[in-house]
């Protein structure tokens, strides 16, 4: 793999985790392609630019927090795209502090659309 993909590819995960703390919308959404899939638990998919505003819209923090991702393992395929298997922790802060509530993986479905590298597809995953 080039050392030029996996830069790009970590940069973008960077940028997502970042804009979706800070709830800057519509950073988030522009890192999608137009017809991207979000896959979460108990939630039916999140398909397209449209419903992926309304999503992190109303996922937007109400008090502070961050994703910590990492041991993020990227994998470049024979059609260009790539795939990105990270560990994610979701910690918030309350009145006692900084406080890990979820433990989960992203499997990312990669592509570079010719204006940069954009998710195609996100599943989440959690761990008890």
């Amino acid at each position: 793999m080039s050392e030029s993909v996996e830069a790009a590819v970590r940069a973008l995960l960077g940028a997502h985790t970042q804009a979706q703390d800070a709830g800057r919308t519509d950073e988030v959404v522009a890192l999608y392609g137009k017809d991207a899939v979000l896959e979460i638990p108990g939630m039916d998919p999140v398909i397209g630019h449209d419903a992926l505003r309304a999503a992190f819209a109303g996922w937007a923090p109400a008090q502070p927090q961050k994703h910590l991702v990492g041991n993020t393992v990227i994998t470049v395929g024979a059609d260009g795209a790539a795939t990105a298997v990270s560990d994610v922790v979701f910690f918030q802060r309350g009145e006692a502090g900084w406080q890990p509530l979820v433990v989960g993986r992203y499997d990312d479905t990669l592509r570079d659309d010719g204006d940069g590298w954009r998710f195609q597809r996100r599943i989440t995953t959690y761990q008890a």
